[in-house]
């Protein structure tokens, strides 16, 4: 991970890194996989950007979207990029428990670093199935997972109790934290040894402030130098630093979710030469006017 050097101790990196982006998945002008550009792209964020690791096949990543066999060779393409270099997770997660499992299975077989585990969506679960699904990814396999917890997408909260509980598990290793509830989250993190990451750009400073590690981040594909700025000022103990480098950067933070996310994140890679081609539906293009006010915000915001 190529940002270890930056830090106060090496020693102290957590096990997948302080700044990671979920990835978006290129694709070319036929709307197929385009595994070169995939690449291209994974070699940008961590050679040229410093991102510690990346997420593939999340939502991000458009994975609602690809076919099982396209999340693999994703994830191949990825780690052979940028593997030897950076933490390379897999998004697996799904609302079927057997589904989760052979994606688990096939990342697994790619060689990835760990996995990502969103909580079951759209039919939630009550609280003893929520955590046997993830007892149950976590028994299969010999990765450690991120639990994604991401209640306004999903339907349903992990509960406090229950991250508790799972943290107890010795391969549950860490949380992708999108629930905004930053009081809970650092009671979860006293009473276990969970590395909590933001799962929201501007809840980074927010959540190191009480504990957390770090951010798995979408504004990232731009900003990874800029989020690994604010950790290394918190972790130096400059408060003024890291609220000024938050500051600085969170016009941005938030302007990628203008529209959607991935939407912003391809127009404007598009935008700077780097090709990923558009969504698949059902998402769609962003308009030309909010395209230019987001480059606007990355010329002004960043260094």
């Amino acid at each position: 991970m190529n940002h270890a050097a930056s830090e106060p101790d090496a020693a102290t990196l957590p096990l997948f890194g302080r700044v990671l982006t979920a990835m978006v998945t290129p694709f070319d002008a036929s709307g197929a996989v385009d595994l070169q550009q995939t690449a291209v792209l994974a070699r940008h964020l961590v050679d040229d950007l410093g991102n510690d690791g990346l997420v593939i096949n999340g939502t991000t990543g458009e994975s609602p979207t690809t076919s099982d066999e396209e999340k693999q060779q994703v994830l191949r393409a990825v780690v052979d990029a940028v593997g030897d270099r950076a933490s390379v997770l897999a998004g697996v997660g799904t609302f079927s428990t057997h589904h989760t499992l052979e994606l688990s299975r096939q990342a697994a077989e790619v060689g990835v670093d760990g996995l990502l585990v969103v909580t079951p969506y759209y039919s939630r679960p009550p609280v003893d199935a929520l955590e046997a699904h993830f007892l149950t990814v976590a028994d299969a396999s010999d990765l450690p997972l991120m639990l994604y917890d991401i209640p306004h997408r999903t339907g349903t909260p992990i509960p406090e109790a229950s991250l508790v509980r799972l943290g107890q598990h010795p391969r549950i290793a860490a949380v992708k934290d999108a629930k905004g509830d930053a009081v809970s989250s650092s009671h979860v993190m006293a009473e276990t040894n969970l590395d909590y990451y933001a799962g929201d750009d501007g809840y980074l400073l927010p959540l190191l402030s009480v504990g957390g590690v770090g951010l798995v981040g979408t504004s990232t594909h731009f900003t990874a130098r800029e989020a690994h700025a604010i950790v290394d000022a918190h972790l130096s103990g400059d408060v003024d630093g890291a609220v000024a480098a938050h500051r600085a950067v969170l016009p941005v933070f938030r302007g990628v979710f203008r529209t959607q996310g991935c939407m912003m994140v391809k127009a404007a890679l598009n935008a700077r030469g780097i090709e990923v081609g558009s969504c698949r539906p059902p998402m769609g293009e962003v308009p030309t006017d909010l395209v230019d006010e987001f480059l606007g915000l990355l010329d002004r915001c960043l260094a």
